[in-house]
């Protein structure tokens, strides 16, 4: 379920109403145009933006501080406004707040005998502006007054804590020192030369990006190797591993990322959770063309089925949007967590790479070294520790670089950051191996 207003749009009224971000709680084509569905998922939060789309390209809707009932009364709210994007943002406030909102039980977000949307349970809209909005009917939907969606958005107000929960050092000279650790690090095992990192996660997440990310780091400039975008569907159908240089003719680093398809919704879509075994214990070739409706057979020409340790995964990273947390799908959901119960029972130490932070929070967009000072940021990665199952320690967050031409020092530290707590999760992977081999030659 992804939001159909654009960052652009979120932006603009997000710097409208100040301090806050949108949580997609309703969108009309996933849970039905009906009342019912819109008044299952949206009574009693606030503030709330709702939002129509129509067929010529019209996006317009309204703003309420005041949570949706079905009490069939007005609603007094003079913070209440209607909007469209009709080129510019316009903006047309309440006029008689006392029926700023009207909570009708067989109709969508009602907007003070002015503006309906799913009105009577049917994808249109009412429109009949006068006392209590004024607004141009041809500014505001064209006339077209047919809703090919509507989508309801929860107005979070973001917090700054006063000091930050995790320490973070933002310098050019911790930069350097995060840079010359990855460099210097050196897998437990010596049969091991490099760490073998697998990237999963949701198809937009990001998973290429951060390799994108990680080399651009090291290489000086911004760069894109790996095949990253925005798409309904995963760009990388590809198993990929991907060694990073320190420099363009430097030695590789000491860590290997693997990328796979992304997860998508429904069986046989995406990745499919019958792959991560044999990905996680070596059974896969570079350059392996991932097919969702037949997972690798071990009796394939391309199934490694002597794989040493080398070959296999030592730490599993999963990539989840912040900013789109709120809206995971319960299929996506089960995938992950049966992905990682999988991951557990191999024994392969897992980390969550959040990434967004800054779309997420306007604080941290501001600044991502408030990252840790963002009230907001920590109860997503709580939100995460809990639909996910995994502690909070094992969260980072990161911003990868996807828009800029320039590195940012502070972005940086944030991504060489989460490169160290993986590598430290792989040499708790190498502890546990090291144990065994250990006790095998006891018993010997």
């Amino acid at each position: 379920m992804n939001p159909l207003l654009t960052k652009s749009q979120q932006r603009t009224i997000c710097s409208d109403i100040t301090g806050v971000r949108l949580k997609l709680v309703y969108k009309a084509s996933v849970h039905g145009f009906t009342a019912a569905a819109f008044h299952q998922k949206c009574d009693n939060v606030s503030p709330t933006l709702s939002v129509g789309y129509n067929n010529s390209g019209q996006v317009f809707g309204g703003y309420t501080s005041q949570p949706f009932t079905q009490s069939g009364a007005y609603v007094l709210d003079n913070k209440a406004f209607l909007f469209s994007f009709n080129g510019n943002f316009l903006k047309y406030p309440v006029i008689t707040p006392a029926y700023a909102v009207k909570m009708i039980a067989n109709c969508g977000p009602y907007f003070g005998e002015a503006l309906a949307l799913v009105y009577g349970s049917k994808p249109v809209v009412y429109s009949a502006p006068g006392n209590y909005y004024n607004f141009n009917a041809a500014d505001m939907h064209g006339n077209n007054l047919n809703l090919t969606e509507c989508e309801v958005y929860q107005v979070e107000h973001t917090t700054e804590l006063e000091k930050p929960w995790r320490t973070m050092v933002w310098n050019s000279e911790r930069r350097k020192e995060l840079m010359e650790s990855i460099k210097a690090y050196k897998p437990l095992v010596t049969s091991v030369p490099q760490v073998r990192v697998l990237l999963v996660g949701p198809v937009g997440a990001g998973k290429s990006s951060f390799f994108n990310s990680i080399n651009s780091v090291f290489r000086g400039h911004v760069t894109s190797q790996a095949m990253s975008g925005c798409s309904a569907t995963s760009l990388t159908t590809q198993f990929r591993t991907y060694s990073i240089k320190a420099g363009r003719v430097g030695k590789p680093l000491p860590m290997v990322l693997c990328d796979t398809m992304g997860l998508e919704d429904g069986k046989r879509a995406g990745l499919e959770v019958e792959d991560i075994g044999n990905i996680v214990n070596g059974h896969l070739p570079d350059l392996y063309q991932f097919n969702p409706t037949s997972p690798l057979s071990s009796e394939a020409r391309s199934y490694r089925k002597s794989p040493e340790l080398k070959d296999k995964i030592h730490c599993v990273a999963y990539v989840v949007d912040a900013s789109k947390i709120s809206i995971m799908s319960t299929d996506l959901e089960e995938k992950l967590d049966a992905i990682r119960r999988k991951v557990n029972c191999i024994g392969i130490p897992q980390v969550v790479l959040f990434t967004q932070v800054d779309e997420a929070c306007p604080l941290v967009k501001e600044d991502v070294t408030n990252v840790y000072q963002s009230g907001y940021i920590k109860d997503l990665m709580q939100e995460v520790s809990s639909r996910l199952g995994v502690p909070l320690s094992c969260i980072v967050p990161v911003k990868n670089y996807s828009e800029e031409l320039e590195l940012d020092v502070n972005c940086d530290i944030l991504l060489l950051s989460a490169v160290l707590q993986i590598l430290r999760f792989a040499d708790n992977y190498f502890d546990e191996v090291t144990d065994r081999l250990s006790k095998l030659h006891t018993k010997e």
